[in-house]
């Protein structure tokens, strides 16, 4: 049973009632908050381990709370997961630029939310367990356990899935990944995501890398690889 508190976010009461009776169910503890303001004051003033948001909220929509919550020193890693509408692809892809962990689709089924916030929880508190590997490759020093990554001496501040990107392809120099392999790498073989998404996680990382971008080849039709040594 999972004890994290979860702060879930919508204007819809009836499916705010509906996230809440399954999470409670499943053992959590749960917050909720109706508009966007409500949830940005929610999760600065109470710390939560993961946040469910809608998009399409009154006032600050849900893509905005996301940018604010990524800004903000306290919540900036606080997972999130997105609620959609079928056909928003461009705020999905919006979304997870901002660092957002995973979405899920209106109409949605309790039981598939319920295990992709599982997953969203499992990975991040994986992170600090088994042994830390500090992976050097031109001019980058990637510190798994700490989650760390500096180009040339300089700090970068990337979200999550920029950095498990940035360590599937700088492990393996050379090598051709797929975008459909760095999905399966970095949310697992289940998650449905576009390559257009996959292509904005990428853009996102080659300029927070600055002049070190340019390691990261597109292989035109194919996918991705970083520069062989």
């Amino acid at each position: 049973m999972g004890k994290e508190k979860i702060l879930v976010v919508d204007d819809e009461e009836d499916i705010l009632e509906l996230v809440r009776y399954n999470l409670v169910r499943e053992g959590y503890a749960v917050a909720c908050a109706e508009s966007g303001e409500a949830a940005l004051k929610a999760a600065v003033s109470d710390p939560v381990d993961l946040i469910i948001l809608d998009l399409m909220l009154p006032g600050i929509d849900g893509l905005e709370v996301a940018r604010r919550l990524k800004q903000h020193t306290g919540t900036r890693d606080t997972p999130i997961v997105m609620l959609t509408a079928k056909g928003e692809e461009a705020d999905v892809v919006t979304g997870l630029e901002l660092g957002a962990d995973d979405y899920v689709t209106k109409p949605f089924s309790p039981r598939i939310l319920i295990a992709r916030i599982k997953a969203v929880i499992r990975r991040r508190s994986g992170l600090g367990e088994g042994e830390s590997e500090i992976l050097n490759v031109r001019d980058l020093t990637i510190h798994t356990g700490r989650r760390h990554v500096t180009a040339q001496g300089r700090s970068l501040d990337l979200t999550y899935t920029e950095f498990q990107v940035l360590y599937i392809l700088a492990r393996r120099p050379g090598w051709v990944f797929t975008r459909s392999q760095i999905v399966d790498a970095v949310r697992g073989d289940d998650y449905p995501v576009t390559d257009r998404s996959v292509d904005v996680q990428i853009v996102g990382l080659r300029k927070k890398l600055g002049p070190l971008g340019k390691y990261i080849e597109t292989v035109r039709g194919v996918g991705y690889r970083f520069m062989e040594i």
